[in-house]
């Protein structure tokens, strides 16, 4: 006899109602939050020589890390 799983092919991420799927989603957002707000600080250590060999200056830091950066911007070299 087969006996098949109720939870079979369901995720097993939360949803996102209710009270514990908002408390996920909002967790998620910290730890991005987080991760970012550590990408922008180890970038600004960097010098100006190091941030022209990746292709960005010191203004656009924060727009990269945000996804918010545009090429044209990067051709002041």
């Amino acid at each position: 006899m087969t006996t098949i799983s109720q939870t079979a092919g369901r995720s097993l991420r939360p949803s996102s109602s209710g009270f514990f799927g908002a408390l996920v989603t909002a967790a998620y957002a910290l730890f991005d939050r987080m991760e970012r707000r550590s990408a922008v600080k180890t970038l600004n250590e960097l010098d100006d020589r190091a941030l022209r060999d990746i292709g960005i200056n010191r203004s656009q830091i924060e727009d990269a890390v945000y996804g918010q950066f545009k090429d044209e911007l990067s051709r002041y070299l």
